[in-house]
């Protein structure tokens, strides 16, 4: 444990913060999956907004994200040791946001292996510095002891790496730029469970952190693989298999398509924002302020067609 990890917990500790496991959903066989809360990011619930899973083998545990903060990892390594006591021997993380991987730290310093895309190590040395100043601003104490991630196995572009955890195998894929530059899934042979990070959100409005056209294409191979249930970066523990993708691509193909109609019409970016409609309510959640930045980027990328 690094010293200012330490120097974190024992201000926690002298708060009366002490760990708690976080509840766990077992959506299949040994394949348990802790629920993101709806909301942004507040000292309340410490960076905990996105979903996190882990897998239980034979011989090991793969950890799947480990969390918004120290705080939230230090419960979660909590979790899964209330669960099994077999060796935790991988952690994968599947894109560079914080949600999903600020919350390592605890997991450093023993034998487990840290993954990730092939471009995780830049985005993290790039956006990390930044994202750890930003939360410390959203969460204050909250984000005592956080520490920014180190990639030890990276995954190239279009290739599929394999995990043996003990009679059940791990398949890690990289993908191209969509949600971000740097997305990363997971499946489990044994029970067909995608973990498909944030190239889906269910019920919270997805957010373009990369390129609107790639996701898309990205969704297209997405799709095609063999999965009896998938878990999501946000949104229920698991769903049903392609067809919780369906939402997701109809608001991506609604923003490009209402895009391409402000650019025709010769709109200035300000004037898109202003003009291409949100979503219904009914069906997305925390489309403020995120429907505008998605247009922004969007618009960015579209105008260069």
């Amino acid at each position: 444990m690094s010293a200012s990890l330490l120097a974190g917990f024992l201000v926690l500790a002298a708060a009366g913060i002490e760990a708690a496991p976080l509840p766990v959903e077992e959506v299949a066989p040994g394949v348990f999956v802790h629920v993101g809360r709806e909301e942004d990011f507040t000292p309340e619930n410490r960076g905990g907004i996105a979903n996190l899973g882990f897998v239980v083998g034979a011989d090991a545990v793969a950890v799947i994200d480990t969390g918004g903060s120290a705080l939230e990892g230090r419960d979660w390594l909590e979790t899964v040791r209330s669960i099994t006591d077999r060796p935790i021997r991988y952690v994968i993380l599947t894109h560079v946001h914080p949600d999903h991987m600020l919350g390592s730290a605890p997991f450093t310093g023993g034998d487990a292996e840290f993954l990730g895309h092939a471009l995780l190590p830049r985005a993290i040395a790039e956006r990390g510095p930044s994202y750890l100043a930003n939360m410390k601003v959203l969460l204050g104490p909250a984000l005592a002891g956080t520490e920014l991630p180190g990639i030890d196995v990276t995954v190239a572009v279009g290739a599929v790496r394999e995990l043996d955890l003990g009679g059940r195998r791990l398949e890690l894929r990289a993908w191209p730029t969509a949600h971000t530059d740097n997305d990363l899934t997971v499946r489990d042979r044994r029970t067909g469970t995608l973990f498909a990070g944030d190239l889906l959100f269910v019920g919270r409005l997805p957010v373009v952190d990369g390129s609107l056209v790639g996701w898309l294409e990205v969704l297209d191979e997405l799709a095609a693989l063999p999965a009896a249930r998938v878990v999501p970066g946000h949104g229920p523990a698991s769903a049903a298999w392609p067809d919780a993708l369906a939402p997701e691509r109809a608001y991506l193909e609604g923003l490009r398509v209402s895009v391409r109609e402000a650019l025709d019409r010769g709109l200035s970016l300000a004037q898109a924002v202003e003009a291409v409609p949100a979503p219904d309510p009914a069906r997305w959640r925390l489309i403020e302020p995120n429907h505008g930045r998605n247009v922004v980027a969007a618009y960015t990328e579209l105008e260069w067609e």
